[in-house]
């Protein structure tokens, strides 16, 4: 291996240069045994960020204009206080948010259905503390959807 070659493995990151030496990683969610593409497959990043900033706003309206009566500090706190417990109700009853049912995704378990109550309790409790949600693995489930069990689907 000459240096241009070690030096561009070292640019394209380890998965490029593990991929160059011949290992499969195969589809996100395959391991799962969900689809590679169309309703069932893993959710995309662009996805679960835009159900995640719609879910956002539609908290911080119900916080300004319930909660606060305006705009200040107090206000972000109550929209992710109003986040949890609006991510228990939706993911626990329906399988989605709001935003996550406007661009078409969904949470369900591992093995299939529903996730329990506890479950959905322990997901959003970890998504509001955002670290665990920016912790992905492979197939692109978050910190909080491992630990959970669960997995974001289109649908």
């Amino acid at each position: 291996m000459d240096n241009r070659q070690a030096l561009g493995s070292w640019l394209s990151g380890p998965r490029a240069a593990a991929e160059d030496a011949g290992v499969d990683f195969g589809y996100r969610g395959q391991q799962l045994g969900l689809p590679e593409e169309g309703p069932g497959s893993i959710a995309r990043p662009g996805r679960r960020l835009g159900a995640l900033a719609v879910d956002w706003a539609l908290c911080t309206l119900i916080a300004y204009g319930l909660i606060t009566d305006g705009y200040n500090q107090a206000t972000g706190n109550w929209a992710l206080v109003i986040l949890l417990v609006l991510s228990v109700l939706t993911v626990g009853t329906i399988g989605s948010t709001p935003g996550k049912r406007l661009v078409g995704l969904g949470v369900v378990s591992v093995n299939g259905g529903r996730l329990g109550l506890p479950r959905v309790a322990l997901r959003s409790l970890l998504v509001c503390l955002a670290i665990p949600a920016l912790i992905w693995d492979r197939d692109g489930r978050g910190l909080h959807d491992r630990l959970s069990g669960a997995v974001q689907v289109r649908i």
